[in-house]
C-alpha cells in the first residue's frame, strides 16, 4: 500500500533527481542554449522575477509592490511564484525569468556543477530559517533526533550545512539512505509545505527550513523551535539574489537599476516590518504568498515576548547578538562565501558533487560574487549604516554550536 508519505518522498526524489540533472553540465546545455535564443529574440527583456512562496523572497517582492523598479524606469512584469527550487532553476537558466532569490549553496553548485553562466550580485536577507522538532515529548533537544529522521529543503542549503554542523559537534553522523543508527540522522530532501504535514504525522522528527514554516508548525501546535540558523551563523545569507551574468556585463546601466530597487526594498522592509507582513498575505491585492497576515507578523514583526520565550526555552542562546527573526542586509561579504565553500566541502551531501574538493574558498568569493552593484547602490542610501552596520565591506564570521 501508498501512503501519503510515500507519495510526497517519491515527488520530493524525483525533484532533487530532476534539480540535479540541471546543475551538470549536460543537463544545463539545453537549458542554457534556450537561454541564448530567448536573449537573441529580446535583448532589452524586461525585470522577470521568480519566487518561492518563502518570506525569503521578500525584497523582490517589496521592490515590485511598492514600484522601485519603476521608479529606476525599468519596465517589469508581475513576479513568477514557483513551487519548487526545480521549477525556479529551470526558468532561470533558460531565460523565462532574469532575477531569482536563490539558496546561496545552490549557486556555488550551479556556477561550478553546471558552470551556468550567472552571478550572486546581492544577498537578498539575512537569517530567516529555523529548526522546528516535534512537540512530542520524546525529542527535546538535539541529541534526541539521533536515530530518527529529520527533513532539510535541499542538499545545497544553509540548512543542511548548520544542522550537520550541529549535529557534527555531538557525534551525530548524518546519512542519505537506510535506518538510523542510535548515533545517526537520516536526512531527506523535503519541500517546505510538506515538511509540516510529516512532522504531523510523525514520519519525521523535525525539520529545517525557511520561515514561515517554523513559524506556522508554532501557530498550529503541531512543533516549537528547536534552535534558530542565525543564532548559530551569526547574520548568515540563507537566500541571495542571482542574475544573469550575460545581463550584468552586457546591461550594466539595467542591472544597475534592478538592484538599486532591491536595496531600496531592504531598507524599506526594515522599517516598516508589519507593513510588509500585511504586503505579503494572501489576502493583499498580489496575492504573493499563500500565508497569513499573523504567520508572516511572526516572523517579520514579532513581538518582544516571542525572544524572551524563546531564551527561557534554549532556542536562542545567543541574546546579545540582537537579531531579528529575519533581517535585511544586501552586501555578500567574502568571508561567508569562503565560509561556506569550506563547510559545504566537509557536508555530506547528495548529487554531483566532484568539483567540491578542488575549489579554493577565495577564488570562489571573488568569481561567484559580482559586488559592484550593490556597493554603488548601498552608497546611494548613505552606506552601510543605513542597514545598521559599521561601514566597510569585511567582518568576522561567528558560528557556534
Amino acid at each position: 500500500m501508498t501512503t501519503d508519505h510515500d507519495s510526497d518522498s517519491t515527488a520530493s526524489r524525483r525533484r532533487f533527481l530532476k534539480l540535479s540533472a540541471m546543475f551538470t553540465v549536460a543537463g544545463a546545455l539545453p537549458l542554457l542554449q534556450g537561454f541564448n535564443r530567448a536573449v537573441a529574440a529580446e535583448p532589452d527583456a524586461p525585470v522577470r522575477i521568480g519566487y518561492l512562496p518563502i518570506t525569503d523572497a521578500t525584497p523582490l517582492l517589496v521592490a515590485h509592490q511598492r514600484g522601485l523598479f519603476q521608479k529606476q524606469g525599468l519596465s517589469v512584469e508581475k513576479p513568477r511564484m514557483f513551487r519548487s527550487w526545480a521549477q525556479i532553476v529551470e526558468a532561470f537558466l533558460s531565460g523565462q525569468v532574469n532575477v531569482v532569490h536563490m539558496l546561496s549553496p545552490m549557486t556555488v553548485w550551479a556556477r561550478y556543477g553546471s558552470k551556468a553562466p550567472a552571478k550572486v550580485v546581492a544577498w537578498n536577507h539575512v537569517c530567516g530559517s529555523a529548526l522546528a522538532m516535534t512537540v512530542k515529548k520524546n525529542v527535546q533537544q538535539l541529541d534526541d533526533l539521533a536515530g530518527t529522521t529529520v527533513a532539510i529543503p535541499f542538499w545545497y542549503s544553509v540548512h543542511n550545512v548548520v544542522l550537520q554542523h550541529l549535529l557534527k559537534a555531538r557525534g551525530i553522523e548524518s546519512i542519505g539512505s537506510g535506518t538510523p543508527g542510535p548515533k545517526q540522522v537520516k536526512l531527506v530532501v523535503m519541500a517546505p509545505s510538506d515538511m509540516l504535514p510529516a512532522l504531523a504525522g510523525g514520519q519525521i522528527s523535525a525539520y529545517i527550513v525557511a520561515e514561515p514554516f517554523v513559524a506556522l508548525a508554532e501557530i498550529l501546535k503541531v512543533g516549537k523551535v528547536l534552535r534558530f540558523t542565525g543564532d548559530v551563523w551569526k547574520d548568515h545569507a540563507c537566500c541571495v539574489v542571482q542574475m544573469h551574468e550575460r545581463d550584468l556585463n552586457e546591461r550594466p546601466e539595467w542591472s544597475q537599476k534592478v538592484v538599486n530597487g532591491i536595496v531600496q526594498a531592504q531598507a524599506w522592509a526594515r522599517d516598516h516590518r508589519d507593513d510588509t507582513s500585511h504586503l505579503l498575505a494572501k489576502d493583499a491585492a498580489d496575492h504573493y504568498t499563500p500565508h497569513s497576515y499573523e504567520t508572516l507578523a511572526k516572523v517579520l514583526a514579532p513581538p518582544p515576548s516571542d525572544d524572551a520565550a524563546y531564551i527561557a526555552s534554549g532556542a536562542i542562546h545567543h541574546p546579545e547578538w540582537k537579531q531579528h527573526r529575519i533581517d535585511f542586509q544586501p552586501y555578500p561579504f567574502p568571508s561567508y562565501t569562503e565560509t561556506l565553500v569550506s563547510m559545504l566541502k566537509t557536508t555530506y551531501v547528495e548529487g554531483k558533487n566532484d568539483f567540491l574538493p578542488g575549489l579554493d574558498p577565495a577564488f570562489v568569493a571573488r568569481d561567484l560574487v559580482d559586488d559592484r552593484f550593490v556597493k554603488k547602490a548601498i552608497a546611494g542610501l548613505g552606506g552601510m549604516t543605513a542597514f545598521g552596520l559599521p561601514e566597510g565591506f569585511t567582518r568576522h564570521e561567528h558560528i557556534t554550536t
